[in-house]
C-alpha cells in the first residue's frame, strides 16, 4: 500500500499558498494550493480529489500537484507557458 501523502509547510508557504487560494486570477493555481493545503491538513490525496475540491477530480491531479509541489515548491502552481490553458 503506498504511503500517505504528508506536507509539512513553513508558516511562509502556508501563508503564500492561502493567499493563493484567496485571490489568485488563475483558477486552476487557487485549486492547486487548495488541494496542497488540505494535503497539509491531513486529508488523504483521494479525499481532496472527491470531496475537497469545487470540482471532484481523479486522485491522479492531485497527486500530481503534490509531486509537482515536492520538486518546485510555489512554482509548480504555474502551468508552464505553451502547455495550454
Amino acid at each position: 500500500m503506498p504511503s500517505a501523502l504528508t506536507l509539512a509547510l513553513t508558516d511562509a508557504e502556508r501563508r503564500t499558498l492561502c493567499d493563493a487560494r484567496k485571490r489568485h486570477d488563475k483558477p486552476y493555481v487557487r485549486e492547486r494550493a487548495a488541494a496542497l493545503l488540505k494535503i497539509d491538513d491531513g486529508w488523504s490525496g483521494r479525499k481532496v480529489a472527491r470531496e475537497g475540491l469545487l470540482q471532484s477530480r481523479t486522485p491522479d491531479t492531485v497527486y500530481t500537484s503534490y509531486h509537482d509541489w515536492q520538486d518546485h515548491g510555489i512554482a509548480a502552481l504555474h502551468i508552464e507557458e505553451g502547455r495550454g490553458l
